[in-house]
C-alpha cells in the first residue's frame, strides 16, 4: 500500500534540513579558525540540531494550522454539516478543502431546491387563491343579488340559492381534497386495507360514470372479458377514488364518441397492473413532469369548464405511493393517453 506523507511533515522535513546545514556550516567555519575541527562533533552537532529542528518546527505547524483551521470550522458554520460533526477537525488541507468542496456543493443544491421550493410555493398558494376566489365570488354575487331585492321574487330566489349552493358545495370539495392530500403527504392518513375484487370494483366505477360519459358518448369498456375475480390487497375505497379520478379525467379530456378501456395485467408474481387507457387528445410532453401536481392544469379554461378541484391526478399519486405502490404515464398528443398503477396480489 502507498504511504502518503502529510504535508506538514514534509514541510518540517525540509525546512530542519536547511536550519540544520546553515548552522552545521557556521559550526564548522567556527571549528576550522579556532583549529578544533572535528568530523565526529559536526555530525553529532548535525543529526542533534535536525532532530530537535524537526520536532520544534513540526509541533509549531501543526499547532499553527490547527488554530487556522479550527476558526474556518467555527467562524464559517461548517460545523454546521452533518458530515464535519461527526469527524474531528482536520488540519490536512487536501482532506479539509474536499470537505469544504463538498460542503459547498451540498450547499449550493440546498439553496437551489430551496428556490424551487419557493417558486412552487408561491405557484401553489396563487392557484389556491383562484379556485377558492371563484366560487366565493360566484356565491357572494348570488346572494347580494337577493339581498338587493330579487329574494321577492319567488322564482329567482330558488334559482339564485340553488346557484349559490352550487358554489357552496365546490367550496366544500375543494377543501375536502385539499385536507385529504395534506394527510396523504404527511401520512396522517389511515389506509384500511383489505382484500377485493379489482375487476368488481372497475365495473362499479364505470356504472356511476356511465350517465357522465354518456353526454360525450364515450364508451367505457374493459379491454377483454374477465370470467374470473382478480383478488388484490388495498383500500377498496382509497383504489375506488383513484380509478374514479382516473376514469373521470379520460372522459374529461376525451374526444367525443371515444373510448375509455381498462385493462388488468399481471405483472410479476405478486403485483397486478391496472391501465387506463383513452384516446383523446393526449398530453404534450412538456406538460408531463408537472402532471400530478397540485391545481396544475394543461388546459386551465378547458378543465374549469368542466369543473373539479384540480386536485385529483395529485391525491391520486398520493394514494398510491401511500399504498406502497407506483403510477405511470404515457401519453402522445391527439393520440391519447394511458395512465397505470400497480397493486399487491391477494395469496
Amino acid at each position: 500500500m502507498k504511504t502518503t506523507i502529510k504535508k506538514s511533515y514534509k514541510f518540517a522535513v525540509k525546512t530542519a534540513f536547511y536550519i540544520t546545514l546553515i548552522n552545521t556550516v557556521l559550526i564548522a567555519a567556527v571549528l576550522f579558525v579556532s583549529k578544533a575541527f572535528n568530523v565526529g562533533i559536526l555530525l553529532g552537532f548535525f543529526t542533534f540540531c535536525y532532530i530537535i529542528s524537526f520536532l520544534i518546527i513540526q509541533y509549531r505547524v501543526e499547532r499553527f494550522i490547527y488554530r487556522r483551521v479550527k476558526k474556518i470550522y467555527d467562524d464559517l458554520t461548517l460545523l454546521e454539516s452533518a458530515s464535519l460533526r461527526k469527524q474531528p477537525i482536520t488540519t490536512d488541507m487536501a482532506t479539509l478543502t474536499q470537505e469544504i468542496d463538498k460542503f459547498a456543493k451540498d450547499k449550493k443544491l440546498e439553496i437551489e431546491t430551496l428556490k424551487v421550493r419557493e417558486e412552487y410555493r408561491k405557484e401553489f398558494l396563487g392557484n389556491v387563491s383562484h379556485e377558492l376566489k371563484t366560487p366565493l365570488f360566484t356565491v357572494q354575487g348570488y346572494v347580494l343579488t337577493l339581498l338587493d331585492g330579487a329574494m321577492n321574487n319567488e322564482k329567482l330566489r330558488e334559482k339564485y340559492l340553488e346557484r349559490a349552493n352550487k358554489g357552496v358545495e365546490r367550496l366544500i370539495y375543494i377543501v375536502q381534497d385539499l385536507d385529504m392530500i395534506t394527510k396523504l403527504e404527511v401520512g396522517d392518513l389511515s389506509l384500511n386495507i383489505e382484500t377485493f375484487d379489482i375487476v368488481e370494483l372497475v365495473a362499479s366505477v364505470f356504472d356511476l360514470l356511465e350517465m357522465k360519459s354518456a353526454k360525450k358518448k364515450i364508451t367505457l369498456t374493459f379491454d377483454m372479458v374477465y370470467p374470473n375475480p382478480i383478488l388484490v390487497k388495498a383500500d377498496k375505497e382509497r383504489i375506488r377514488q383513484v380509478l374514479t379520478n382516473l376514469v373521470v379525467n379520460s372522459i374529461k379530456y376525451g374526444r367525443f364518441k371515444g373510448t375509455t378501456e381498462i385493462s388488468i395485467e399481471n405483472l410479476i408474481k405478486n403485483k397486478v397492473i391496472v391501465r387506463v387507457t383513452d384516446n383523446g387528445e393526449g398530453i404534450a410532453k412538456a406538460n408531463i413532469p408537472r402532471l400530478f401536481e397540485r391545481f396544475y392544469r394543461i388546459d386551465k379554461s378547458g378543465s374549469r369548464k368542466e369543473g373539479g378541484s384540480g386536485l385529483g391526478l395529485a391525491i391520486v399519486k398520493h394514494i398510491i405511493e401511500a399504498h406502497d405502490e407506483k403510477i405511470y404515464i404515457e401519453s402522445e398528443l391527439s393520440v391519447g393517453s394511458e395512465f397505470s398503477f400497480t397493486l399487491e396480489k391477494a395469496q
